[in-house]
């Protein structure tokens, strides 16, 4: 263990202690970053690359003075690991540690503050000491709901990541409570993952990858092979999963700048056609990735000549509708109402939109705005029974709605009652009481007067 009592005046001295008791823990081993273990970590997992830590830690000058200390904050140090937020001795130092470890490392002005220092705090190319607990760590969350997190083992090379529609060959090892079920080479198009078996959560996490990267991705079963399960892997039901992908190689596609219009109605009409397939497999995540590709490419065209715009107007309606009917089915009914909005904008009167705008909005218990909408589409189509019987449900609803709030406005007033009732019989009782107390003080006093003075003979 190393005290500020052992901390020498000079850097050569100290890179000598630190060398006899602790370890290089830089990846070239010119000693940079020292590690000397004051308190051993759990036995486990250690951070990796884009997770999330928590530190408490304490920084040093080598005469021993304090520049820096979360415990004086109160308040542990979040960052994310290897991705250039914090001092490069800090990444390289929390990447050796497990949870709980608490320990001392001496870094070298390169790994640290560099010529220039800390104006006021640390001086220039001073060698300096941290003392770092590491409180936790979690992966990166790439998905809003948490369905997917991704911990890097081995960081890619370069700046760029595959898009939607390009094409990658990955390494896959698939795993489910440490049993290994999954492991191949395969090359898939990103967006299709599911053509070759390869999980949603897998394919969602391409555009996050670089070359060479290896990763382990923690899949929910909305990710992964959800309520249906993977029999061929012996998986069941809504069952999360593990997998540990190396990307390999990819091609990215053109991305929407490079391609010309004609390109794009070109390979739009390819992407609808795996869209439906995908709807009619009832696979909807991957169903909305082909038809947001289509919206990507076209929505801000205009074309030139009418069949042009005819035909651009077409697809964007189509993939607006295809997106309500995906969203309709997996209850984000927001999302469904916000698509039946742009397929009405193009379409006043597209009888789907309206209906399923207002399936959405009934599924919401927005009964009055449902009916509008089922009333629009009889408008526009008097013998569409779903509409009527639609509208009935509305109805009854509404009332049903209407009767609930009578009840609910009836039971407060009669508890408003009630509790003015009480108010009003304690403040009664109060005043009896007072009353009481005054008539029995003025009959104890008009008896005392009359003991003190008897009445004439």
């Amino acid at each position: 263990m190393t005290t500020d009592q052992d901390f020498p005046m000079d850097a050569q001295s100290a890179t000598a202690v630190f060398a006899a008791k602790g370890t290089d823990v830089t990846p070239n081993k010119d000693q940079g970053v020292i590690k000397v273990v004051k308190c051993p970590g759990l036995d486990g997992d250690r951070p990796m690359i884009g997770d999330t830590v928590t530190v408490h830690y304490t920084g040093k000058l080598l005469t021993g003075k304090t520049f820096d200390c979360t415990r004086e904050r109160k308040e542990p140090f979040h960052f994310k690991v290897g991705k250039g937020q914090v001092l490069r001795a800090w990444d390289i130092s929390v990447l050796s540690m497990q949870r709980g470890e608490v320990c001392m490392f001496l870094c070298k002005p390169e790994y640290a503050y560099g010529p220039v220092g800390n104006p006021n705090r640390i001086p220039p190319n001073s060698t300096v000491v941290f003392e770092m607990e590491l409180l936790g760590f979690e992966g990166e969350i790439l998905t809003d709901d948490s369905g997917i997190i991704r911990r890097i083992k081995v960081k890619g090379d370069g700046y760029t990541n595959p898009n939607d529609g390009a094409s990658v060959d990955v390494h896959l090892k698939g795993s489910c409570g440490g049993r290994l079920f999954d492991c191949r080479d395969v090359s898939f198009i990103v967006g299709e993952a599911e053509d070759k078996g390869v999980p949603l959560g897998v394919d969602r996490a391409m555009d996050k990858m670089q070359r060479g990267e290896c990763c382990i991705l923690y899949l929910k079963p909305k990710y992964g092979f959800g309520s249906e399960g993977k029999p061929e892997y012996n998986i069941g039901p809504d069952t999360d999963i593990v997998y540990e992908v190396t990307l390999k190689d990819f091609k990215k596609a053109k991305e929407s700048w490079e391609m010309d219009l004609n390109e794009k109605l070109e390979l739009a009409a390819g992407v609808k056609h795996k869209g439906n397939q995908y709807v009619k497999a009832g696979r909807n995540y991957q169903a909305i990735i082909q038809y947001h590709r289509i919206i990507s490419w076209l929505e801000m065209e205009c074309g030139t000549g009418i069949e042009q715009q005819k035909r651009i107007q077409e697809f964007v309606l189509t993939a607006h509708l295809n997106l309500s009917l995906c969203f309709l089915r997996l209850k984000e009914f927001s999302q469904v109402v916000e698509n039946c909005n742009k397929v009405i904008e193009l379409d006043e009167s597209n009888e789907k939109a309206l209906y399923r705008r207002g399936e959405a909005r009934l599924l919401s218990n927005e009964f009055s705005l449902a009916m509008a909408d089922f009333q629009q589409v009889l408008q526009i189509n008097p013998s569409n029974r779903a509409a009527h019987g639609q509208i009935t449900i509305c109805q009854g609803k509404i009332k049903e709605h209407h009767e609930q709030e009578k009840k609910t406005y009836a039971n407060m007033f009669q508890k408003f009652a009630e509790r003015d009732t009480k108010v009003w019989t304690s403040k009664r009782r109060r005043d009896e009481s007072l009353r009481n107390c005054v008539n029995g003080d003025v009959g104890i006093k008009r008896r005392r007067r009359s003991r003190d003075c008897p009445s004439k003979q």
